[in-house]
């Protein structure tokens, strides 16, 4: 039996078992990413006809606000047309531009606690997707999620007064949790969804780390960055931190040598006790950089905690989870701070970041970053094997050749296992994202109907509740979205 076939029959097994038990297949989430656009260019019902019949899409991902091209507008520039919609790239301006914002009305009574009140994407008009898709979906028995995430832009009115403070004293293009223009209307947004909408669920996500994390350039995407731009160091940080028992003032010089060391790590000024051993003498001798980070990194739990606690306030139905971003299968520091024990206290859902396909072109962006700070003495090929091993995946490709192969379905199977296992004997369900045609560079994998067919099976055959089509249909190739529906029939999903 070759090792697909393999991949297929254990899947099914597991499924049927799952029968045998009183699980309901039925009760499996499948869920696509989609936004405004699609069905403005398309129409509601074509866009649901062709979900339902090559996917067996059951619960809806809509984009309801960004200021990112990620879940929102049409295909990125410079990318293939998909095989459906407009051929054509929004505009620069005029008719047809991208703008963002929210694609939803703006109720004003949720606002009053914030500066941010205006923020309406003027992409359609007065159009509001929610109010367009919600009763077409609930007639064919399909749920509606509210997908919205933590990107911003300086067009928004007040924006300045909400944004994270680097370093050295600028303001940066992130808002901060601990500001409370912005917690406050994060806790609007989600009452505004939860009261004005008949709605299933909400998901939010934030693709963002703490300072220490950036300065190191932990993460797989981006240039280099200056070390000093690092976030947050706001007063409302500040202040908390010194709640904390943080010392502010050291907090800073320990960042401050910790840029110097980056800035030199990247011109190859190699220290003399090299790399790793002179960051961790920082560590040693400025514990409050490893406080920063955990400082910014419950700021963020206590965010999700507030905004699952004010929907169930309003509606306890409403599902509420998180979108946990894809450097958790890359950074163990990151992984570290992403402890599912602690997510599941306000969390229905986790829709896990399990891209295959574009995971291998990341993955090798993180350990070239990495590579020129933290890990600058060693080899990038043994650092790859390095990060394999305390990830706990098997060898996949090596250094030179994972971006044009990308990761392999076990690569999916072992995350789904190892998330599954965190939150056994949890309520939380474990939604694994799927990558279908997410863009990569033009020498890099890309998507096919059995890669996607293979990471569904692999998902569900490691115990998930649900799978997650992502990031949006609008830069989706229907052949593989028809993988994904292959995968669905053959475990009796469809």
């Amino acid at each position: 039996m070759n090792r697909r076939n393999f991949l297929h029959t254990a899947a099914a097994a597991t499924l049927t078992v799952a029968a045998q038990t009183n699980t309901p297949t039925a009760r499996k989430m499948i869920g696509i990413q989609v936004g405004a656009v699609s069905f403005v260019d398309e129409g509601v019902e074509p866009v649901l006809d062709e979900f339902q019949k090559d996917a067996s899409i059951n619960t809806l991902f809509i984009a309801t606000f960004t200021y990112g091209r990620g879940i929102a507008g049409r295909q990125v520039p410079g990318q293939p047309l998909p095989d459906h919609g407009k051929q054509q790239y929004d505009n620069s301006n005029g008719p047809g531009t991208f703008h963002g914002g929210s694609y939803t009305k703006i109720h004003p009574e949720f606002y009053k606690d914030t500066l941010l009140q205006n923020f309406r994407a003027p992409d359609f008009g007065d159009y509001d997707v929610l109010e367009a898709v919600i009763p077409s979906a609930r007639k064919r028995g399909m749920k509606t999620i509210c997908w919205f995430e933590d990107v911003w832009n300086d067009t928004v009115p007040n924006v300045r007064q909400a944004q994270e403070r680097h370093l050295d004293g600028t303001n940066a293009t992130t808002l901060c949790f601990n500001n409370p223009n912005y917690h406050n209307w994060l806790l609007g947004t989600v009452e505004d969804y939860s009261r004005s909408y008949e709605i299933d669920g909400i998901m939010w996500g934030s693709e963002r780390q703490g300072a220490f994390a950036d300065a190191l350039r932990g993460a797989h995407g981006g240039a280099p960055g200056n070390p000093v731009k690092i976030t947050c160091f706001c007063d409302f940080c500040e202040s908390k931190a010194q709640q904390r028992g943080i010392n502010v003032v050291r907090a800073r010089e320990g960042f401050q040598a910790l840029a110097s060391f980056v800035q030199a790590s990247r011109q190859g000024r190699r220290p003399v006790d090299g790399y790793y051993v002179t960051l961790w003498r920082l560590m040693l001798r400025y514990p409050e950089l490893l406080a920063w980070e955990m400082l910014w990194t419950d700021s963020l739990r206590e965010t999700y905690s507030a905004m699952y606690n004010k929907v169930k306030a309003v509606k306890p139905s409403i599902g509420v989870g998180w979108h946990i971003w894809h450097n958790n299968s890359f950074s163990p520091i990151y992984r570290a701070e992403q402890d599912l024990s602690e997510l599941t206290k306000y969390s229905d859902f986790l829709k896990m970041v399990m891209y295959h396909n574009c995971g291998g072109e990341r993955m090798a962006g993180y350990i070239r970053n990495v590579g020129q700070t933290i890990y600058g003495d060693v080899p990038q090929q043994d650092l790859l094997d390095f990060h394999y091993r305390v990830l706990d995946y098997k060898q996949e490709k090596n250094l030179a050749d994972l971006p044009k192969s990308g990761f392999s379905s076990d690569y999916v199977y072992r995350e789904a296992k190892r998330a599954r296992e965190a939150l056994n004997g949890t309520k939380t369900q474990l939604w694994p994202g799927i990558d279908i045609d997410i863009p990569t560079a033009p020498t890099s994998s890309k998507s096919t109907p059995d890669g996607t067919k293979d990471a569904v099976l692999a998902a569900f055959r490691a115990g998930a509740d649900g799978v997650l089509l992502s990031r949006k249909y609008s830069e989706m190739r229907l052949p593989n979205l028809r993988g994904a529906g292959a995968a669905l029939k053959e475990l009796g999903l469809a």
